[in-house]
């Protein structure tokens, strides 16, 4: 099969990135006589499948959707995939909004694929011999509409399902969600009228691979480091607005009837975690002075990344284990309030409507969901990973590594600073700790 990608954003954006990628680097050393036409599709293919790694048949895969016409066939089970028979057939793709056109050429004898799989507005018109016998704009209304996470990341997952639920409703389609096992027990208790399905079959009218890229090619319509992470779904699904909240209704009673404090001090890798020694230590020991339980609900009771190991606080009571994510919901949602870091946990606190104490300066302030209680030093180094000049995740503290001053953004947050934020809380949600309950009796 003949395959040939175009670009909804202007080739030259792609191109000006090549110098220096390995990939180009390989496929001209294999041919030197490769055109830039030819080049930009080699590329495309290969490195569209290495970014995504999904089903091979994205780009392969029956394409289901007839139009009427023989050997035509049309849909969006990755970007817009186009089968075009033999003929003299001129293929016009436009988007139906704007009405920029992105591809307007003879084509014939092979599939037509767009680099982008974000929601576009696609308007498809198919000429024969100059005269237009086709045309169909992107509609998923009453249609199955496929949806995959290209992350395995709690938070990210729970970021982007709002946005999720509010295109079945506003598009009124049915949307099928392929997610791991230990994600659906939860996904079906916030959103019953989504369908989990157990693989991408590319027999429904549209799948959207949902992928936060920090890439310079710009598959996604921005870099996720200039955007937060609550409006991300939206720029990938075609919302510019925030989709109402779920709400989150517990299955399970409290683990006890005693006020409880949630805690997470782990991240998937330690320049997240807050590094200010015994600073966890200390707080948990103001917060069973309060009269508080503590429970520590990291996945693991100590974790060694980055040069460093993090370590549930002695004194916190230990709910460490890969539990179920309902569990640790029920957990939050009884709670008084969590304290963590930029991690799942957080946004799964976030996710049921417990208050939450963010400890994060190596973000900036609006990466993140909003919280009044958010922990960050601006007065050190910080705020690295949206830097779109840098790569955070690869270069561990980007700025100052191997100096006195790396990863301060984390570790010159005081414990005094987190029991302010703490103190604000308990005033702003009008709670009563139980020490100062026995007091007062």
């Amino acid at each position: 099969m003949k395959f040939h990608f175009f670009t909804a954003n202007n080739i030259e954006d792609y191109r000006k990135h090549y110098p220096g990628n390995p990939l180009i680097k390989n496929f001209l050393q294999e041919s030197k006589d490769l055109s830039l036409e030819e080049l930009d599709q080699k590329f495309f293919f290969h490195y569209i499948k290495n970014t995504f790694r999904v089903n091979p048949g994205i780009f392969e895969s029956k394409i289901y959707g007839d139009t009427g016409i023989d050997g035509l066939r049309l849909d969006f089970n990755f970007g817009l995939r186009l089968d075009v028979p033999e003929g003299n057939f001129r293929v016009r793709i436009s988007d139906f909004d704007s009405g920029q056109i992105f591809f307007d050429k003879n084509f014939s004898g092979g599939r037509l694929l767009s680099v982008e799989n974000y929601f576009i507005r696609w308007h498809v018109e198919i000429f024969l011999d100059d005269r237009k016998i086709f045309s169909h704009t992107f509609n998923p209304e009453g249609q199955a509409v496929a949806v995959m996470f290209i992350t395995d990341a709690l938070g990210d997952m729970l970021s982007l399902l709002p946005y999720v639920e509010e295109f079945r409703k506003i598009h009124r389609c049915e949307v099928r969600l392929l997610l791991e096992e230990n994600l659906r027990e939860l996904v079906s208790k916030l959103y019953p009228e989504i369908k989990l399905i157990d693989k991408i079959n590319f027999q429904t009218y549209v799948t959207y691979y949902l992928v936060m890229m920090i890439s310079e090619f710009p598959l996604t319509p921005a870099d996720s480091r200039k955007i937060s992470l609550t409006r991300t779904g939206g720029m990938l699904l075609g919302m510019d607005y925030l989709p109402p909240k779920n709400s989150f209704k517990p299955t399970e009673p409290p683990v006890t009837n005693k006020p409880y404090v949630c805690i997470a001090v782990q991240s998937n890798i330690a320049r997240k975690c807050w590094l200010w020694p015994n600073g966890w230590d200390i707080v948990v020991d103001y917060l069973k002075s309060l009269g508080y339980h503590v429970f520590c609900i990291d996945r693991e009771e100590e974790l060694t990344t980055d040069g460093f190991t993090i370590r549930k606080p002695d004194a916190a009571e230990d709910f460490t284990g890969n539990r179920p994510l309902l569990e640790r919901a029920n957990m939050l949602y009884h709670a008084e309030f969590f304290i963590g870091l930029s991690s799942g946990l957080s946004w799964l606190a976030w996710t049921t409507g417990c208050p939450v104490v963010m400890i994060c300066g190596f973000s900036q302030n609006w990466h993140e969901f909003y919280t009044p209680y958010r922990v960050a030093n601006r007065k050190v180094c910080n705020g690295c990973f949206n830097d779109s000049r840098v790569i955070y995740l690869r270069d561990n503290c980007p700025y100052h590594k191997n100096t006195p001053r790396a990863l301060e953004c984390q570790k010159k947050i005081s414990p005094r600073m987190v029991i302010n934020a703490i103190e604000r809380l308990i005033v702003d949600k009008n709670l009563t700790p139980p020490a100062l309950r026995r007091n007062s009796l």
